[in-house]
């Protein structure tokens, strides 16, 4: 499989067990080899999200400290081609997050973001191409 770079939604779930994706996120897991890459504004994200879970944010946390998640994107070095992507989605709109993936997915032809977000079905990478995606059916 190819280079699978991760957004918040699957994160959130994997965490939560009580989530209604948190058993299709597991399964998709198993059959990915870790690390996971993401970016920070993903972490950020997930932490937030997470907060109310006992343990959230600090589980979100380990996954990075035991590189089962990898964070492997430099904002300040890619920040003219983040907001000229942010602004091109500004109706839809799109998130840093949603940003800095679509980004990282230019960097890496490779790559296939798992994500929860249909909105990674409307992102168009280097312009026109589709952004590959495993999303639930």
């Amino acid at each position: 499989m190819s280079r699978v770079l991760v957004d918040t939604g699957p994160l959130v779930a994997f965490l939560n067990a009580r989530d209604v994706h948190h058993r299709w996120v597991r399964e998709m897991l198993d059959g990915i080899e870790p690390p996971l890459i993401t970016c920070e504004a993903v972490i950020s994200e997930a932490c937030f999200l997470v907060r109310r879970l006992h343990g959230g944010p600090a589980s979100v946390l380990e996954l990075v400290a035991r590189d089962i998640v990898r964070v492997d994107f430099r904002l300040a070095n890619e920040l003219a081609d983040v907001r000229r992507l942010m602004a091109k989605y500004a109706n839809v709109p799109m998130s840093l997050a949603d940003a800095c993936l679509v980004r990282m997915t230019e960097l890496d032809a490779r790559s296939t973001v798992l994500t929860l977000d249909e909105d990674f079905r409307v992102y168009r990478r280097n312009g026109r191409q589709i952004v590959p995606v495993i999303l639930p059916d």
